[in-house]
């Protein structure tokens, strides 16, 4: 009985170790040069043949291969025939505050309660999720990690996905609040009138809350001095005075203009609309106040009978065309595990209007300039993180994109994950080659 207990045990502790995650990489050590690829800059250039070079973390070189030294760098990396691109970024997104949906002990991504700017998503981050790798292994980089629920449901931060703990893998802490507007209609979702849209009653009320707890905020946040601190109050500050940027969920153009002129009356500097299925009904208001939208899941169908079928894919195109800013996100039903369709979404855009350069951009520099971390990454330029990876094929083409090599921060990071163990002790198993 002994015997078999311990056997039981071993067999338990094997598994926990396959199980884990990949090791986080080491800081960069020696200086590398990729050289002969095809460089997408993220800011609309391509350079062919050219040279990437980076040293402790930070591109140091981006140009022509003839004009590279080879000399000064430790590693010449040969990557002729592949693509090479900045880190991708997912904005808005639940990644690392989940790991099953079915399981709720796993779920850490909101709380009680309506007004919870004071939610910090930084901590409850968890680098050893299972979810994060298999984003890397597309090319996606780095996440914007935000809370779920209520009106006001907390304070994001961006993190780097490789990393001991979140400590190790923030890149911005807290640089923003996110909230959602009250919805004046919704779908009726059973019974005869199923599809149809019903007026919600308490439209006004749920206003008017919002009303009060920002004006409540904002003159707490105006006061001299406050002997006791509100931490709701508290974690408001950054929304008034600049330094952070209030995001607002509103879809339809009822809402979107409210929200545009909710900002304005309560002064809020620096407001991102989030989803915006109807944003390119009022892009002119949009682009009038410079207010960016994150673009949510593209795969989806229409919210209204009388919208084109293709409407959602057809959006990055008509936000273009009126020059909003715009980037691309994956929020929806398990955003964290499509997390790694990410890139795919940018393809589907080319599909209906954009430039690859352009929906490249929307997964990289614009996402970066809305989220106020342009001077950092989003682009292939010395001085910025040496966050980018290298594809075989068109990272757009989810039958072409083959990521053979990425780094952060200069940072050679694993491209294993648990699926494609799983995929590869499956092919072992029916003799697949």
């Amino acid at each position: 009985m002994k015997r078999e207990l311990i056997f039981i045990l071993c067999a338990l502790l094997s598994f926990v170790v396959k199980a884990q995650n990949p090791v986080p990489a080491p800081a960069q050590s020696k200086s590398i040069l990729l050289i002969g690829g095809t460089a997408h800059i993220g800011n609309g250039t391509v350079i062919e043949n050219s040279a990437i070079g980076f040293k402790d973390g930070k591109i140091n070189f981006v140009g022509a291969a003839s004009k590279a030294d080879k000399s000064t760098y430790q590693e010449v990396t040969d990557i002729s025939g592949k693509q090479v691109y900045p880190g991708m970024i997912s904005p808005n997104t639940t990644l690392g505050l989940l790991e099953i949906e079915a399981v709720r002990a796993t779920l850490d991504m909101r709380d009680v309660g309506n007004f919870n700017p004071n939610l910090r998503s930084l901590i409850a981050y968890n680098t050893d999720n299972k979810i994060g790798p298999t984003a890397r292994t597309n090319g996606v980089l780095l996440a914007q990690v935000t809370p779920r629920g209520g009106v006001i449901t907390g304070t994001s931060s961006v993190m780097m996905l490789d990393g001991w703990n979140w400590d190790d893998a923030v890149l911005k802490a807290d640089d923003g609040v996110h909230m959602n507007w009250p919805q004046a209609y919704s779908r009726i979702r059973a019974g005869e009138d199923r599809g149809n849209f019903e007026k919600n009653k308490n439209y006004q009320k749920q206003k008017d809350e919002i009303l009060e707890f920002f004006a409540n905020a904002k003159a707490y946040c105006d006061a001299a001095t406050k002997e006791e601190k509100n931490l709701r109050y508290e974690a408001m500050r950054g929304i008034f005075n600049g330094s952070q940027r209030l995001f607002i969920r509103a879809n339809n153009v009822k809402q979107i203009t409210e929200a545009v002129n909710f900002s304005k009356q309560m002064g809020i500097m620096r407001m991102v609309l989030v989803g915006g299925n109807d944003s390119w009904m009022v892009a002119e208001l949009l682009k009038a106040n410079n207010i960016p939208v994150i673009v949510t899941r593209l795969h989806e169908l229409p919210e209204r009978a009388e919208d084109d079928i293709d409407q959602a894919f057809k959006l990055p195109y008509l936000l273009q065309k009126a020059g909003v800013l715009f980037c691309l996100n994956d929020e929806g039903d398990m955003e964290a595990i499509h997390t790694r369709n990410l890139p795919f979404y940018g393809g589907t855009a080319v599909a209906y209007g954009l430039t690859k350069e352009q929906a490249i951009a929307s997964l990289t520099s614009s996402t970066a300039r809305i989220l106020g971390i342009d001077n950092i990454v989003g682009t292939l330029e010395a001085g910025k993180d040496a966050t980018l990876f290298i594809s075989t094929g068109d990272a757009l083409d989810m039958r072409t994109n083959n990521v053979t090599l990425a780094f952060i921060r200069g940072k050679n990071i694993s491209l294993d994950n648990e699926q494609k163990a799983l995929y590869e002790k499956y092919k072992t198993k029916y003799g697949i080659k």
